[in-house]
C-alpha cells in the first residue's frame, strides 16, 4: 500500500475510533422513546451523551480516551466461596507479520470468551532506516538480535494493538533486542539499565507516528505509561535487576520466572506471576507451559524437525498443558500461566496446539481467561489471609473437607478505595 494511501486510511480509522467510543457511551446513557405515533409516558429529557474523550499524547502515536472497555471490576471471594479457575495466555514480541498470527489470535479470544496479554517488543515499533535510536545496554546503536521493522510491519501491529486493548486484552513489554546468554546478555544488566530498556521501549511506542511519518494515522487507544504494569525478560534471564527497576517504575507484576502449580505470591513487591511446570506426556518429568521449551525438548532445535512428527508434537504440547489445567481445575484452582510465540516453529503445530487449548478450557464452568493485569486486579481485591491459605495448597490438593469449610472464616473488610471493596455511601 503507498504511504498516501496508508495515511488516508488511518484518518478513517481514527475518525472510527471517536465514533465507536461516542456509540459505547450512548449505549449507557439515555432512555429509549415510545413507539412512534403511540403516546409514552412523561419522562425526563434523556442526557446526551458524554463527548468521546480522545486526548493526544505527545505526537500522538498514544492517547487518552477514557477507561479501557470490557474490564470487569473484581470482586473479593465470599465467605467459604471456590475460587474461580484463572488461566493466562500471553505472547511474547506480540507484533503483526506476513503470518497474521496476531489478528488470528484475537479471534480465537473473542470466540472463546477470552483476554490475553500481549508482551511488544519496543523495536517492532520501529524501522529499520531509525534503528539508531535505539541504544541498547552494553551493545552499539542501532544492534538487535530480533532485528526492527517496516512502515507496513509497524502499521498492521499497531491496528492489532489497538484493537486488542479495545477489547479487553493488555499490552505488556518484552522489551527491545532480545539479548540473551553472555556478552551482554539481559542477565548481566544493572538495575539502571534496565530502566533505560524500559524507557526506550516506552518511548518507541509513544514515537511510531514521527518515526515512521504516519502522523494522520489512528493513536494507540490508551497511555503507555500506565498501561504498562508487567513484563517477562527475554529467555527468562535477568529477572532479578529487572524486577528491582520494575518496581521503581510502579509495576504491578512479573512472569520471567518458573514455579509449580501454586497460589502466586510477591517477590520483590511484585506480583510473582510466573510460569509453571505441567507434566510432559511420555516423560517422567515436568515441562515449561511455553510453546519454545516443548519445541526444544522435541526436536531440539528452532529449525524445523521432523515432519512427520509434527502432529505428535502439537498434541503433546497440548495434552500437557491440559494435565496441568485438570490438575488446577479438579485440585488447588492455582492460575495456569501459559507463555507462547508468535511463530510457526515445526510446521505451527503450537499455534494449533495452543488453540485446542483455549478452546478446550476457556468455556468451562467457573474458568476465567484474563490477561494478567485482570489476575492482578482480582489478586489486589482479595483478603490477604485468604490468599496466604490458599497458598498452603499443594500442587493438585484441594481442600480435604471442601472448600466451604477451608475458606469459611470472617475475612478481613477490604480497605476503602482498593478494587473489590464496598461502595462508598455519599
Amino acid at each position: 500500500m503507498a504511504a498516501t494511501q496508508r495515511i488516508a486510511a488511518g484518518a478513517v480509522v481514527a475518525a472510527a475510533l471517536a465514533a465507536s467510543l461516542a456509540g459505547c457511551a450512548t449505549e449507557t446513557g439515555g432512555s429509549h422513546g415510545s413507539e412512534e405515533g403511540v403516546p409514552g409516558p412523561q419522562k425526563a429529557k434523556p442526557v446526551p451523551a458524554p463527548k468521546s474523550v480522545v486526548r493526544l499524547i505527545g505526537d500522538g502515536s498514544t492517547a487518552y480516551t477514557g477507561a479501557q472497555p470490557h474490564l470487569p471490576r473484581p470482586e473479593r471471594l465470599k465467605p467459604g466461596q471456590k475460587p474461580p479457575q484463572f488461566v493466562v495466555f500471553s505472547w511474547d514480541g506480540a507484533g503483526e507479520d506476513s503470518q497474521k498470527l496476531f489478528s488470528h489470535f484475537r479471534q480465537v479470544s473473542k470466540a472463546n470468551r477470552a483476554t490475553m496479554t500481549y508482551f511488544l517488543s519496543g523495536v517492532y515499533m520501529l524501522p529499520e532506516k531509525k534503528a539508531d535510536l535505539y541504544r541498547p545496554p552494553q551493545h552499539s546503536p542501532g544492534r538487535s538480535d530480533i532485528g526492527f521493522n517496516d512502515e507496513q510491519g509497524i502499521a498492521d501491529t499497531v491496528k492489532q494493538l489497538r484493537l486488542a486493548w479495545l477489547e479487553g486484552n493488555e499490552i505488556g513489554t518484552h522489551f527491545n533486542g532480545h539479548f540473551c546468554g553472555r556478552n551482554g546478555g539481559v542477565g548481566e544488566w544493572s538495575v539502571e539499565e534496565w530502566k533505560d530498556e524500559i524507557g526506550q521501549a516506552k518511548q518507541f511506542v509513544k514515537t511510531w507516528k514521527t518515526n515512521t511519518g504516519m502522523k494522520d494515522a489512528a493513536p494507540l487507544p490508551f497511555d503507555y505509561d500506565k498501561e504498562l504494569i508487567g513484563a517477562r525478560t527475554p529467555c527468562l534471564e535477568g529477572q532479578k535487576n529487572f524486577m528491582g527497576a520494575a518496581r521503581e517504575l510502579g509495576f504491578r507484576y512479573d512472569t520471567s520466572g518458573v514455579n509449580n502449580q501454586v497460589w502466586p505470591g510477591k517477590k520483590q513487591g511484585l506480583w510473582d506471576l510466573s510460569m509453571q511446570l505441567v507434566p510432559f506426556p511420555g516423560h517422567s518429568y515436568e515441562q515449561l507451559t511455553m510453546d519454545y521449551n516443548f519445541m526444544v525438548n522435541q526436536s531440539g532445535t528452532t529449525s524445523q524437525g521432523d515432519p512427520r512428527k509434527r502432529e505428535f508434537w502439537g498434541h503433546q504440547m497440548r495434552d500437557g498443558l491440559l494435565k496441568g489445567f485438570d490438575r488446577a481445575y479438579y485440585g488447588n484452582r492455582a492460575p495456569l500461566i501459559i507463555g507462547n510465540h508468535f511463530e510457526s516453529w515445526n510446521g505451527g503445530t503450537y499455534m494449533r496446539a495452543v488453540e485446542e487449548v483455549v478452546e478446550n478450557v476457556c468455556n468451562k464452568p467457573d474458568v476465567r481467561c484474563v490477561s494478567f493485569r485482570q489476575l492482578a486486579d482480582w489478586l489486589d481485591a482479595q483478603d490477604p489471609k485468604v490468599l496466604a491459605k490458599l497458598r498452603t495448597l499443594e500442587v493438585g490438593e484441594s481442600p480435604k473437607r471442601g472448600w466451604v469449610s477451608f475458606l469459611s472464616g470472617s475475612p478481613a473488610p477490604a480497605p476503602k478505595g482498593v478494587p473489590g471493596a464496598p461502595a462508598v455511601k455519599q
